[in-house]
């Protein structure tokens, strides 16, 4: 398995820098995770992680709860609050689905959908022609830089190998988060673009609206080699 890195802008987590902002984008990646998982992770002890993660409890960024894990005894795992999700960057927010519901009453569903449409055309339009000139795995992480610099926070993962392979396109912060979940086109009209984009078909295997964390669009080695011999 390799995973092309993902880029994080910590001036996108409210001034939050070194190992504090690391946190809070580990625990954006992730379902809940323990202090001890999280020692793993950045090779601390979790005492030495526990005095961070106070801090962001207090500026009320992070919350722990208990968790039930298998036979053993509960444990204490550690999530973003909602302020801790909103130091993420979203593209639109209140304003734009405000918009959004007045033009829906307006001119109906399509009119929403033409304005949700323009962002991605605009995108696919302008990395187009690079795109289309690179193999699938290079032109992959171009699409996971692209949508990370529009504040998607993307990474490119590949699993397995030969025909086996799974290429997937991993995005851990929906920049359009609120309208998404306003507007159940706006995924619809996200995953047709990144099909465009990419030149395969996509299968959704995972949904952040659905509890998830996480979107993940993956596609196998086969429609990768199917791909490239009609090209």
């Amino acid at each position: 398995m390799y995973i092309i890195p993902m880029e994080v802008t910590v001036d996108a987590l409210g001034g939050y820098r070194g190992l504090r902002a690391e946190l809070l984008v580990a625990l954006k990646k992730a379902k809940p995770l323990t202090a001890t998982e999280l020692g793993e992770q950045f090779g601390l002890t979790p005492n030495a992680l526990r005095r961070h993660l106070k801090v962001l409890e207090e500026e009320g960024l992070v919350r722990y709860a208990r968790e039930v894990r298998g036979v053993g005894a509960p444990v204490f795992a550690y999530s973003l609050t909602a302020a801790g999700e909103g130091l993420f960057p979203r593209s639109y927010g209140t304003v734009l689905a405000t918009a959004l519901d007045a033009l829906r009453d307006a001119g109906g569903a399509v009119a929403v959908t033409d304005v949700l449409e323009t962002e991605w055309r605009r995108l696919a339009e302008e990395a187009g022609p690079v795109v289309d000139a690179l193999p699938f795995h290079e032109r992959l992480g171009l699409v996971a830089e692209l949508l990370t610099a529009k504040g998607y926070m993307a990474e490119a993962i590949q699993v397995g190998s030969g025909s086996e392979a799974v290429s997937t396109l991993r995005i851990h912060n929906c920049a359009l988060g609120e309208i998404a979940e306003r507007f159940p086109d706006a995924c619809t009209v996200e995953e047709r673009y990144l099909e465009r984009l990419l030149g395969v078909p996509l299968v959704r295997s995972t949904r952040r609206h659905e509890g998830c964390g996480r979107c993940d669009y993956g596609v196998t080695r086969q429609s990768i080699v199917e791909q490239q011999e009609q090209s």
